[in-house]
C-alpha cells in the first residue's frame, strides 16, 4: 500500500462532537439553549458547526500570570505556561545541536513537514475544517462508529445536559488515565460487536464498556458513573479482567494502572471543592461554573488556567510518590534534566516539566463541555503538544532526532535485559529506557519545542490550501504528528508497530 493510498476522509454529518472539533468550534446557540436540551436527539439536532479555524470571537479575558519561580518554584513548576518556556530551553539546544543524547539533523525536518502535510492531505478535504482537536473523544469512535453519541441516546431525557456532561467526564478522565501505553501484546475484543481492538483505541473501547458496566460507579441507582467509593473498590483482578489482560494478552503496567486509579478513588474523597461529597470527577462543572473568574454574561467563558489549576490540584495526590518533588511537593509528570540549567543541583531550574497526562485531560475534557454546556475556554493557545512517543517517535524515524552512540548501545541492553526479565521475545529490537532517564526527559522536551515549530511550517506547506486559515496545534497533533508517528512506526516496524525508543513504562506516563 502507498503511503498516501489510504482515503478515510472524515465522514461529514452530525456527531456527538461536532460542537467541539478544535479549541474554537462552538454551536452559536447561548449556553442557557445548551444546557436546557435534555435529550442526545436534541443535542446531535442543533444547527451545524461554525468552522473549527473560524472560532467565535470572544471578549479579551485577564488569563492569570504563572507564579515568579524564584518566589514559588513548585507553583511555577506545576503552571501550564512553564511547560512550553522549559521545553524552549531544550529546543534552543536543539537547533544548535548541543543535545547530550541526541544528534540533531534540521535538515531532515522538511521531509517531517512533507510527510505530516501529505497524511492531512490524505485524510482531510481542504481547508481542512473538520479536523477535530486532539481529544480522548476521537478513540470511542474507532472503527466510524460514534459511541459517544450512542451512549447519550441510550440515558433518558429527563438526564438534563448538565447530569449528561457529568457522566461523560467521570469516563474520559478515567479512560484517559488508562491511556498509558498498552505493550505489544495486548488487545481487547469489544463485548458489544465482538472486534478487536488495540493500544489507544482498544484502551478506550474497554474503559467505555466497563464505565457502562459499572465497574466504576458505587451507585446502584446510576452505573454511568464514576466515583470515589467505586474507586477504592477496584482491585488489579477487577481491571485485569476488564480489560480481557492474561499471560497471553499482557497489558503493560496493569499494576500501575489499578494503583492510579485507587489514589484517584483518595483525590476524589479529599477535594470535595472540585470534587464534591460524592467524590464524581464530573462535579468539577460546577465548580467551573461557580469560580469568580467564570464569565456568563453573553457567553459562558472559563479561563482555561481555572480548568488547568483544578486538575493539578485536584489530582495531584494521584501521582506515585517516586516522582520528582521540591520542597517536600511532588510535581507530577516533571523530571530532572542534564541539558536544563544547573543540572546538578537540586534547584528548580533543572527541572523540565511536561504534565502530559493533565494536558491530555484538559484537551479531551474540554470536548464534553464545549458541545453539552456550550462552555468556552480563554487561553487555550497555552497548552502544548504532547511529549508521548508517537509525537516523539516521528522526529526520530524521520532522522531529526538521532540517538547517539553510547545511549543507544546502552537502551539496547536495557531492551536485552528487559526481554530476559519479562520474558518477551525480541522481535524488533529497539534502545529502551525508564521513563526517569535522562535521555527519555531530554526527547520529550525536545518534541514540545518541535512540535510547535512542526505547526508553523505545516501551516506554511498547506497555505494554498487553508484559503487564509490557520491550522491549530491540536489539530495538528491530531490530524498530523500522533497520526504520522504511529504511521511511520507501522512502517519502519511492522511488526510490533512500536515506536524506535521504547519506555519501560509503569502504567502511569505514556
Amino acid at each position: 500500500m502507498g503511503l498516501f493510498s489510504r482515503k478515510d476522509k472524515t465522514p461529514k454529518g452530525n456527531s456527538f462532537i461536532a460542537a467541539s472539533h478544535s479549541t474554537g468550534s462552538f454551536h452559536s446557540a447561548t449556553s442557557r439553549d445548551i444546557v436546557n436540551r435534555g435529550s442526545a436527539g436534541s443535542f446531535m439536532s442543533g444547527g451545524s458547526p461554525l468552522s473549527p479555524m473560524s472560532p467565535v470571537k470572544l471578549p479579551k479575558v485577564d488569563l492569570p500570570r504563572p507564579p515568579d519561580p524564584q518566589l514559588d518554584p513548585v507553583g511555577y513548576l506545576r503552571s501550564l505556561g512553564a511547560v512550553r518556556e522549559r521545553s524552549n530551553i531544550i529546543l534552543d539546544k536543539a537547533t544548535r545541536n548541543e543535545l547530550n543524547h541526541f544528534d540533531v539533523d534540521l535538515d531532515k525536518l522538511p521531509d517531517v513537514v512533507t510527510f505530516v502535510a501529505g497524511l492531512i492531505k490524505r485524510d482531510y478535504e481542504a481547508p481542512f475544517t473538520s479536523i477535530p482537536g486532539h481529544g480522548r473523544y476521537q478513540h470511542f469512535c474507532v472503527g466510524g462508529r460514534d459511541r459517544i453519541a450512542h451512549l447519550l441516546s441510550t440515558w433518558p431525557e429527563s438526564v438534563d445536559s448538565t447530569e449528561r456532561c457529568r457522566r461523560l467526564i467521570d469516563l474520559f478522565l478515567v479512560s484517559v488515565l488508562l491511556d498509558a501505553g498498552a505493550g505489544t501484546q495486548w488487545s481487547y475484543k469489544s463485548k458489544e460487536n465482538g472486534k478487536i481492538y488495540r493500544r489507544s483505541e482498544g484502551l478506550a473501547v474497554a474503559s467505555l464498556e466497563m464505565f457502562k458496566e459499572g465497574l466504576f460507579s458505587s451507585n446502584p441507582g446510576n452505573k454511568h458513573q464514576v466515583d470515589k467509593e467505586g474507586l477504592r473498590a477496584l482491585t488489579v483482578e477487577k481491571l485485569e479482567s476488564g480489560l480481557q489482560s492474561r499471560p497471553d494478552n499482557r497489558l503493560a503496567g496493569l499494576q500501575g494502572r489499578t494503583e492510579l486509579l485507587i489514589r484517584l478513588s483518595a483525590a476524589l474523597a479529599e477535594k470535595t471543592d472540585y470534587f464534591g461529597v460524592d467524590g464524581r470527577p464530573g462535579n468539577m462543572i460546577d465548580h467551573l461554573l461557580s469560580h469568580p473568574s467564570t464569565q456568563a454574561s453573553s457567553i459562558l467563558i472559563v479561563p482555561l488556567p481555572v480548568l488547568w489549576n483544578l486538575l493539578m490540584n485536584g489530582l495531584g495526590p494521584i501521582w506515585p510518590p517516586s516522582r520528582t518533588a521540591l520542597n517536600g511537593v511532588s510535581l507530577g509528570d516533571a523530571w530532572p534534566c542534564q541539558a536544563m540549567p544547573n543540572p546538578g543541583a537540586a534547584s528548580w531550574e533543572s527541572i523540565l516539566p511536561f504534565h502530559k497526562l493533565t494536558q491530555w485531560l484538559t484537551y479531551s475534557l474540554m470536548q464534553p463541555m464545549q458541545s453539552l454546556l456550550n462552555m468556552h475556554f480563554a487561553g487555550q493557545e497555552l497548552l502544548t503538544g504532547l511529549p508521548e512517543y508517537r509525537n516523539g517517535g516521528l522526529f526520530v524515524d524521520l532522522g531529526v532526532l538521532n540517538l547517539k552512540k553510547d545511549d543507544m548501545e546502552r537502551g539496547l541492553q536495557n531492551y536485552a535485559d528487559y526481554c530476559r526479565r519479562s520474558g518477551t521475545k525480541a522481535v524488533e529490537v529497539a534502545p529502551m529506557f525508564e521513563p526517569s532517564d535522562d535521555v527519555v526527559v531530554e526527547w520529550r522536551g525536545a518534541t514540545v519545542g518541535l512540535l510547535d515549530v512542526l505547526c508553523a511550517e505545516v501551516n506554511k506547506a498547506l497555505k494554498t490550501e487553508l484559503a487564509g486559515a490557520e491550522m491549530t496545534l491540536p489539530q495538528l497533533l491530531e490530524a498530523g504528528s500522533w497520526k504520522g508517528g504511529r504511521e511511520i512506526a507501522e512502517i519502519n516496524r511492522p511488526n510490533t508497530k512500536e515506536p524506535p525508543i521504547l519506555i519501560d513504562s509503569d502504567g502511569t506516563v505514556f
